[in-house]
């Protein structure tokens, strides 16, 4: 049986949240995720394995996601906002490590994330440096699609 739309939806949304949460209080990521699974509402209607994957994906290989996505910005990650450093990070992940979807669906899906939870315009800055990344990352994908 196909997961919704929505539970990946929520399971994202809910992983921002986690992944903040993990970005700020420097605690393991498994007891952030067993945090998320045992208290938040949220992750009730979610894609409780997605949720996991990308968030232990994306605790896994900060490192990566950090160096592909600096040479993309216009300021030091450090300087980044945490929301918007882990939306971007999340992207990039599904750019990376998620290659059934598609990049248009990986922006989108950044940029609703802004909306909801970043700072107000902050949406356009993630979605310029998630463009430009998925260039580099699907540029076959995207020079298909044009």
């Amino acid at each position: 049986m196909s997961v919704s739309k929505h539970a990946r939806i929520r399971a994202r949304r809910t992983a921002i949240q986690a992944f903040y949460q993990w970005l700020i209080a420097k605690q393991p990521m498994s007891d952030v995720i067993k945090e998320f699974e045992s208290d938040r509402k949220e992750l009730k209607k979610a894609d409780k394995d997605y949720f996991r994957e990308i968030l232990e994906g994306m605790a896994k290989h900060t490192d990566e996601l950090e160096e592909v996505l600096s040479p993309f910005l216009d300021r030091p990650l450090a300087e980044v906002g945490p929301v918007e450093n882990a939306i971007m990070q999340l992207g990039v992940y599904e750019l990376i490590y998620h290659p059934e979807l598609p990049w248009r669906v990986v922006l989108n899906e950044s940029i609703e994330l802004a909306k909801m939870f970043g700072a107000e315009q902050s949406y356009k800055y993630i979605n310029g440096v998630l463009d430009k990344v998925a260039q580099k990352i699907r540029a076959a994908e995207i020079s298909g699609t044009s």
